[in-house]
């Protein structure tokens, strides 16, 4: 799996910028190593850009263990994914000394927190003259998004939450964390974050592959760090505004996609985040067959997702997703779909008229196919001025 990631052509130009190609589209690519503390290194690669006051960046974070290469070139390295990279210039971010073999981070170094690695992203921004984002997370990189998103609200135009936990550690999850820290090695650890028990069981294959990454590409020390600030992060502390009640409450203003596989390890944790966002912009993807890194394993569906996510918020026109239309009714059948939302035997009017009834009353959950996202993406649409 990992084999097929694009290898980097190393250029040292200056003290911070770099260039690369991409193998589905030969475009120049910035490469910035942002310091914001003592010895931190904030590393940043940005495609295709050509600034635009109306357009977005899609920006990216890895979670814990990975980098961008590893958590998302399967993804934007897949041809169905050309259509957006061409709309719309992408960001990687990565946490201080998570590339690929690094250096390990100076004794004196302590690693940022959460909440700080958040607070970096504006000057990111700032450095590349960009005005909004598309914020697409996985697991501790979820995380900091939606912390910046919280922060920042007038930057962020959409998040793509994959496998976010909103919630901080509780006891038993200290103690179970000081437990694998004496009994396991610490890619072990990192495997148990990324994948559930049926995953690594079923899954040799993808789990040995990323457990060799981890192991012979990823810097130890620096990646104890990152998984150390990550367990000690805090509640988002986030909350579903009520209708007719208490409608200023902190929660996220954008629109939000959340994804999950429904054998994630961040299932349940999901689904709780999706409980305390505003149901009329939020929308919860469980992927049906699939484990903790969707986008790696099903990529093709996490990007029919995306696609119709972002055409909600009016950057894909409509005559760009004509081939995406025409593959939806195939790939739906693999997705899971609320039941009390009418499952796949549904027209797509009843299926609008389901989806909009459900949004008055104010779903505690929202667990859609392909197709329903096509339709909230032309219901967004029409509203496409509500989105922050």
């Amino acid at each position: 799996m990992l084999a097929t990631l694009v290898k980097v052509v190393k250029h040292k130009l200056n003290n911070a910028k770099y260039s690369r190609q991409c193998n589905f589209t030969k475009v120049q690519s910035a490469f910035v190593r942002w310091p914001k503390w003592t010895a931190c290194l904030m590393e940043c690669t940005l495609k295709q850009w050509t600034p635009k006051a109306n357009r977005p960046v899609i920006l990216t974070f890895h979670d814990v263990g990975l980098n961008h290469k590893s958590c998302f070139e399967t993804l934007f390295n897949h041809e169905d994914m050309h259509e957006i990279v061409r709309h719309l210039p992408v960001c990687h971010v990565e946490a201080p000394g998570q590339h690929e073999e690094a250096t390990t981070l100076p004794t004196a170094y302590t690693y940022p927190t959460m909440d700080q690695l958040s607070e970096v992203l504006p000057s990111v921004l700032n450095h590349f003259e960009v005005n909004s984002i598309i914020g697409v997370g996985v697991g501790a990189g979820a995380y900091i998004l939606a912390r910046f998103a919280l922060n920042h609200p007038d930057l962020v135009d959409g998040l793509v939450l994959i496998n976010i936990n909103p919630n901080a550690e509780s006891l038993m999850d200290t103690v179970a964390n000081k437990i694998t820290d004496w009994t396991l090695t610490l890619p072990d650890r990192v495997i148990t974050h990324l994948f559930g028990k049926d995953e690594i069981q079923a899954n040799h294959d993808l789990v040995s592959t990323y457990h060799h990454y981890i192991t012979t590409t990823m810097n130890q020390s620096n990646v104890s760090q990152f998984l150390r600030s990550y367990n000690n992060r805090n509640a988002l502390e986030i909350e579903r505004p009520v209708p007719g009640g208490n409608v200023n409450v902190k929660t996220l203003l954008c629109s939000s996609l959340l994804v999950v596989g429904d054998s994630s390890p961040a299932v349940e944790a999901v689904v709780d985040c999706n409980s305390k966002l505003n149901p009329t912009k939020t929308t919860l993807l469980k992927m049906a067959d699939c484990g903790g890194l969707p986008q790696v394993v099903q990529p093709a569906k996490v990007i029919e997702a995306l696609k119709y996510f972002i055409q909600g918020m009016g950057y894909l026109s409509s005559a760009s997703m004509t081939r995406l239309r025409s593959r939806t009714t195939s790939s739906c059948s693999n997705m899971s779909v609320d039941g009390s939302r009418g499952r796949a035997h549904t027209n797509e009017r009843r299926r609008t008229h389901s989806h909009g009834t459900e949004e008055r009353r104010g779903r505690a959950h929202t667990d859609v196919s392909m197709e329903s996202i096509s339709t909230i993406s032309q219901n967004v649409s029409n509203m496409a001025e509500l989105a922050c």
